[in-house]
Formats: structure tokens, sequence, C-alpha cells
């Protein structure tokens, strides 16, 4: 790909940052695999498209972030909010770009898995204590259900917080740990396969005009 013409207007929006630099940032496993300019290239059409779906500012606001995800900005969800929050790096209330695509970065298919098991945790430390609490597990997996639509009696989410919990808090402390989660994801690493989004890796097939727009007018400089 030939070189970025950083002072495009089209890149004008708050918080835009360099690809070039986006791209060295991400958090890949193995640096040969690391995310490319072309997919963060990529990625600020995906940005674009979600930052101005309501408000036509740049910015990610939540209503736009649970439209893309739900297709209904009205829809609410405690996961949604949750890494709504996460990527929201600076607590303004809004995702900015290079925001989103470092946060992003941890859903791609070779980004290492201690960032993926560590991104999870912070989903479920709710009151962000640095521990994953009982009532803060049974609430996630009171949303999990919700969103599953799946209905339980009081008892038997009692019973799956229960033991969830108990398997998971090896230290008997009444809370869970960064090393216990990490041990208890190693025993059931399907609580973070949600964690892996695997068309990042082939994202900039998904906006081709962007991505061969761009290139044309590299190589034009």
């Amino acid at each position: 790909m030939g070189c970025y013409c950083s002072t495009s207007k089209k890149y004008k929006t708050p918080g835009y940052e360099e690809p070039t630099v986006l791209a060295s940032e991400t958090p890949c496993e193995y640096p040969s695999s690391s995310v490319s300019v072309s997919e963060v290239e990529a990625l600020y059409e995906l940005y674009m498209k979600v930052s101005n779906s309501v408000i036509e500012d740049g910015l990610i606001h939540k209503e736009e972030f649970q439209l893309a995800l739900f297709r209904n900005k009205n829809e609410r969800s405690l996961f949604a909010d949750r890494i709504f929050d996460l990527f929201d790096v600076k607590r303004n209330g809004v995702i900015e770009f290079g925001e989103f695509v470092r946060s992003l970065g941890v859903f791609h298919p070779d980004a290492a898995l201690e960032d993926k098991i560590a991104f999870a945790f912070r989903l479920y430390d709710l009151r962000q204590t640095g521990y994953i609490e009982r009532e803060e597990l049974k609430e996630m997996v009171l949303a999990l259900l919700h969103e599953s639509d799946l209905v339980l009696s009081d008892d038997m989410i009692e019973m799956i917080v229960d033991k969830t919990f108990d398997d998971a808090d090896t230290k008997s402390d009444g809370r869970i740990d960064q090393d216990e989660w990490k041990a208890f994801v190693s025993k059931h690493p399907s609580l973070i396969k949600n964690m892996t989004l695997p068309y990042l890796k082939d994202v900039s097939l998904a906006f081709p005009s962007f991505v061969v727009r761009t290139e044309v007018e590299d190589s034009e400089l």
C-alpha cells in the first residue's frame, strides 16, 4: 500500500489518529500478525457509519453503539453498556476513533489470549474493584439469560451462580481475583468465545471500495 495522506479532509474528525500509529499499537500476539493499516482504514469507514447513525459528529455515542449491536438504540443491555464503558477510555461519554480501534483490537483473532481474558475480567468486574464478587457474577448471568431469551427459575439461577462462583473462587475468600479468573477460563474457554470476532481478520474485505479508493489516492502522491 502506498504512503498515507494525513492531510486528507475526510479524516478531520474528533479524536482521529493516524492508521499507521493505530496499526502498530493494536494488541496482537505475533508482530507479523498485527492489524494492518488497510484494516485500520477499513475500520474507519465502519466507525464513521456507526458514529453518524444518530448524531452526525464523528463520535460514537451510547445510543449509536446500541443501534449498531441491536438495530435499536433503545435496546438496553448490560453487556453493551459494559463494553461501551471499557471502550470509552477517556470516560467522556463517547468513543473516539483511536479508542474504537485499540479496544476492538483485543477481539482480533490474533490478539493474545491473556488480553482477551483480562478484558473479560474487567467486563465482569462491574464495580471496578479489581475482583469479581458473587452479585456481579449473578448480574452477568441474568443478563446473559435475558439476551439468550432463556427463562429459568430463581432456584436454578442461584444454583448456577453458586456452582460457578464456588468453582472459580479457589481461595474461598468470597471474591474472584485475576489469577483465579485466568485459571477458571483456562478450564472453561467457552467463557471468552465472544472475545474473538473472526471477521476482523478480513475486515478490509468488508469495505473494499474504501481501501481501493485510499490506495489509488496514495499512489498519486
